[in-house]
């Protein structure tokens, strides 16, 4: 028996077929909550009792997180477990609307979905799914908020680097200090290019120590550093005041948001490291991979015994390359496949980042690399040692040895 459900925010559409592709129960809709996937699992084990199948298999389209608490309360409902052997299936969206195209005069709705899912599970070929478990989910939940900080940090600095340009041309390139230091956003903040030039240089000094916590410029003596950025506002556009004014209140209000995403950002990692210490796993003991990194691997593997071959796990984050063959020609540039878990194959990548200044055994192998090809050379060397890196992850996690370095 073969169930597919077609997932919503607010609606479970299922139907059931035999394996003959006849329809066990036509197009049945119910609310997306737990009375209405209760009832769906009661029309379920109904049809089942009558039918006697061998198995029954459920798939349903991984429609964001809307499928996590139907599948959960399937997988572990009584009714059909005890009763009968249940096999469930998660499957891409893409996987449907491409296998839908087979059939061509199919309309779009979610009554045909859920049969086009039932009967792509009846073809077969499709790998039987788990959801991750709680211990992973937490932290699962934890570093993919993570990512979504680290990407909107990102975004802000970007839009601030622009708006810094327009109201201190010469800023990013010429001042001795960083843009996103806490001197520097002040500075930017508080003074117009007019007031930088003709403010008493004692006068700067004091106010970029103060919102420095006088950790400015380390050795470099505070004139030179007042000396230099009083030379670069001289070398700056002028703006209007009125453009000059909406430019840094729109400057400072960025700024704030990457205040805010910044204390976010430390405020989750003392979460994650708490999170992870009721894993066990001795990914962490690898030179230059920390917490951050071992947390965002461990979360969106897994159960490695979900894996039986490193190759089926690199598979997993996409770190394969597509084939181009035709008669005796072969292609020999390809590119990555990038199918596959996104957020496993930015962590793995982050990874090979660290460890190719942190690992000689990976910084070896990352220059090796990169000095075989004249083009592309950083993102290739990249990865091929993230690829690298996945042998290990799989060595560490399936045997739970502690990492030795090879001498």
């Amino acid at each position: 028996m073969f169930v597919g459900i077609d997932v919503a925010k607010d609606s479970l559409v299922a139907c059931a077929m035999d394996d003959q592709g006849e329809d066990v129960f036509p197009s049945y809709s119910v609310e997306n909550n737990r009375p209405g996937c209760l009832k769906l699992i009661n029309l379920i084990a109904d049809n089942a009792n009558l039918l006697k199948p061998d198995i029954i298999k459920v798939g349903m389209e991984a429609t964001n997180v809307f499928w996590e608490h139907c599948y959960r309360l399937i997988k572990n409902h009584e009714k059909l477990n005890s009763n009968f052997k249940l096999q469930l299936y998660t499957v891409n969206p893409k996987v449907v609307s491409n296998f839908k195209k087979a059939y061509t005069d199919l309309p779009k709705n979610d009554n045909v979905d859920a049969w086009v899912i039932a009967d792509r599970i009846r073809f077969g070929r499709v790998e039987n799914s788990s959801s991750p478990e709680a211990l992973y989910r937490a932290l699962r939940q934890i570093t993919r908020h993570k990512f979504k900080l680290a990407q909107h940090i990102k975004a802000e600095k970007a839009r601030a680097l622009n708006l810094v340009f327009l109201k201190f041309s010469d800023f990013t390139q010429k001042s001795p200090f960083g843009t996103f230091t806490k001197a520097s956003m002040a500075l930017l903040e508080n003074y117009t290019l007019r007031e930088i030039v003709n403010t008493d240089i004692h006068e700067l000094a004091e106010f970029l120590h103060q919102n420095s916590n006088n950790r400015l410029g380390g050795s470099t003596p505070i004139e030179k550093i007042t000396t230099a950025l009083k030379k670069a506002a001289r070398n700056s556009y002028r703006l209007k005041p009125e453009i000059d004014q909406a430019i840094t209140q729109t400057l400072s209000m960025t700024f704030d948001n990457i205040r805010f995403y910044q204390s976010q950002n430390k405020r989750l990692k003392k979460v994650l490291k708490r999170q992870l210490k009721a894993i066990p796993q001795t990914l962490i003991t690898v030179d230059g991979i920390g917490p951050v990194l071992t947390a965002g691997i461990i979360s969106e593997i897994g159960d490695i015994n979900r894996f039986d071959k490193e190759t089926n796990l690199a598979s997993y984050a996409g770190l394969t390359w597509s084939q181009y063959q035709s008669g005796s020609f072969t292609a020999e540039e390809t590119h990555l496949t990038k199918k596959g878990n996104k957020y496993l194959r930015y962590y793995l990548v982050e990874a090979a980042n660290s460890l190719r200044v942190h690992n000689d055994r990976y910084k070896s192998y990352y220059y090796k690399k990169y000095n075989e090809v004249p083009k592309h050379k950083h993102k290739r060397a990249l990865v091929l040692t993230a690829r690298k890196f996945v042998r290990l992850v799989f060595a560490l996690l399936s045997k739970g040895e502690i990492y030795q370095p090879r001498r």
